[in-house]
C-alpha cells in the first residue's frame, strides 16, 4: 500500500516538473492574488453592511447582480480583446483594473460608486476569466495539462484560506490601531485597502510572462461568439447548459455564506474567517488530488460523482440545528462541489481548437454570469423577508438539475473510464473518444 502511494506521489511530482516557466509565473500570481481576495471575499459584505442605514442584504444582492451583468456583457468583447492584444496583456489589464477598483472602494463608497466599481470589477474579471483557460492550454502539454489546471485552482484556494484567516483577524488588528471598533466601516475600509495593495504585487509575475511559442497568433481574426454559437449549438449547449443551471443556484447562496453564518449562528468575523480558511484548505487539497482520480474515472464522470456527493452535505449545511454540524457540512460540501471545476474547465478547452478557445471561454463565462445576474437580487429579497430557507431550497434544486444534465449529456452512455465527447474543429463537429 505504502509503495503504491509512494509511486503515485512520484508520478504526481513528475507532472509538476513539466510545468513551463510561464505556467510557474502565473501560479505565483495566483498565490498572491488568491491571498488578497481571500480577505476581500470575507470582508466586503461586512464592509458594505457597516456603512449605515440602507446598506443591507438587498443591496448586497444588487451589487452581485451588477457585477454579474457587467461580466455577462463583457464576456462577448473579452474574447475578441484577448485574441487581439494577447493573453499576457489581457491578464495584466484585468489584474490592474481589479486592484485599482478595490482601492477605489475605500475612498468612494456611495451607493452609485459601489454599483459602478462592482461593474468595473465584473468587466475586468470577465477579461481575466476568458484569458486564463486559453493561457493555461497554450502553456502546457497534454501530459501535465489536467494537473496544471487543478494545481492552479488548488493553489488559489489554499492561498485564499490564508487570506480568510488573516481577513478574520485584520479588522480587529486595524481597529485597535485606529482606535475604532473592529466592526466599524473604518476598520473594514482599511482592510480593503490592504487587499488592494497586496493585489498590486500580484502584477509582477504577470509582467514577466513571455509569449509561448506556437500559441494562437495575436491580432488574428477572432471568432464571433454569436456566430460560433450558431455553428455549434448542440455541443455548446451541452458544455455550457449544466453550468448555467448550477450558476443560478450558486448565485442564490454563495455570495451570502458569511452573512448566513453571522445571522443564523451569530458567529464573529474571526470564527467565520477561520471556517472559510478551513473550507479553502479542504477544497485546495481536493483540487490537488483530483487529477489522478479524473485520470482513473474520466473527466466528466468524475465531475458528476463528486458534485452529486455534495448534495446531502448542502442540505445539512442549510438546516443543521447546531453551528458545528453546519460547519462540518460546509467543509465537506465545498471540497466535493468545487474539486471538479478545473477538471471540467480542462475538458471544455480540450473540445475546441486553439482559435476558438477564447470565444468558448467567453460564452462559458457569460453563462455563469447569466446565472448570477438575477439570483443574488432574488436572494437578497428572500433573506430580508423570509430568511435563508427558501434560498437553500432553490440552490439545492438547481444543483440537482444541473448535475443530472451533466450525467445525461456526457456520462449516461459512456464507459467507466471516460465520457464520450464531441470535438469542435471549425465548421464540422467530430466525436472525440
Amino acid at each position: 500500500m505504502f509503495e503504491r502511494l509512494w509511486q503515485g506521489l512520484l508520478a504526481y511530482a513528475d507532472k509538476l516538473r513539466h510545468f513551463q516557466p510561464n505556467a510557474r509565473l502565473y501560479l505565483a500570481n495566483i498565490v498572491i492574488a488568491g491571498a488578497a481576495f481571500g480577505i476581500f471575499r470575507l470582508l466586503f459584505n461586512f464592509y458594505v453592511l457597516s456603512l449605515g442605514e440602507g446598506y443591507d442584504e438587498a443591496l448586497l444582492g444588487q451589487l452581485v447582480m451588477v457585477s454579474s451583468l457587467a461580466s455577462m456583457i463583457g464576456a462577448f468583447p473579452a474574447g475578441y480583446l484577448s485574441d487581439r492584444i494577447g493573453r499576457k496583456a489581457s491578464l495584466v489589464l484585468s489584474s490592474a483594473t481589479v486592484s485599482a477598483s478595490v482601492l477605489a472602494l475605500v475612498f468612494w463608497h456611495t451607493r452609485p460608486a459601489l454599483y459602478l466599481l462592482n461593474a468595473v470589477i465584473g468587466l475586468a474579471q470577465s477579461l481575466g476569466g476568458v484569458s486564463s483557460g486559453p493561457f493555461l492550454m497554450e502553456n502546457s502539454g497534454e501530459k501535465e495539462r489536467t494537473y496544471l489546471f487543478s494545481f492552479n485552482a488548488g493553489l488559489q484556494t489554499l492561498a485564499s484560506s490564508v487570506g480568510n484567516v488573516v481577513g478574520g483577524l485584520l479588522p480587529a488588528w486595524l481597529g485597535g490601531a485606529l482606535g475604532v471598533a473592529a466592526t466599524s466601516s473604518a476598520a473594514y475600509g482599511v482592510a480593503i485597502a490592504v487587499v488592494g495593495g497586496v493585489s498590486i504585487l500580484a502584477l509582477l509575475p504577470l509582467v514577466l510572462l513571455k509569449r509561448a511559442p506556437g500559441t494562437y497568433q495575436v491580432g488574428g481574426a477572432p471568432l464571433s461568439p454569436f456566430q460560433y454559437l450558431v455553428q455549434h449549438p448542440g455541443m455548446l449547449l451541452k458544455l455550457i447548459g449544466p453550468q448555467l443551471v448550477i450558476s443560478v443556484g450558486a448565485g442564490l447562496l454563495m455570495p451570502f455564506m458569511n452573512v448566513f453564518f453571522r445571522k443564523t449562528y451569530q458567529q464573529a468575523d474571526a470564527t467565520i474567517g477561520t471556517l472559510f480558511a478551513l473550507g479553502s484548505l479542504t477544497m485546495g487539497i481536493g483540487l490537488i488530488v483530483a487529477p489522478p482520480l479524473a485520470d482513473r474515472w474520466g473527466k466528466t464522470r468524475f465531475v458528476v460523482i463528486t458534485q452529486a456527493l455534495s448534495i446531502p452535505f448542502l442540505v445539512l449545511l442549510g438546516f443543521a440545528p447546531w453551528f458545528w454540524l453546519s460547519a462540518v457540512a460546509y467543509l465537506v460540501r465545498v471540497a466535493l462541489m468545487n474539486m471538479s471545476n478545473p477538471i471540467y474547465s480542462t475538458f471544455v478547452m480540450e473540445q475546441v481548437e486553439s482559435r476558438a478557445r477564447a470565444t468558448v471561454a467567453s460564452l462559458s463565462n457569460m453563462s455563469w454570469s447569466v446565472g448570477w445576474l438575477i439570483s443574488p437580487w432574488i436572494s437578497g429579497q428572500l433573506q430580508v423577508h423570509y430568511g435563508f430557507a427558501p434560498v437553500y431550497a432553490g440552490t439545492i434544486s438547481t444543483y440537482v438539475i444541473g448535475i443530472f444534465l451533466m450525467w445525461l449529456f456526457f456520462v449516461r452512455k459512456s464507459g467507466p473510464r471516460a465520457a464520450k465527447a464531441e470535438r469542435i474543429t471549425g465548421p464540422s463537429v467530430q466525436l472525440k473518444r
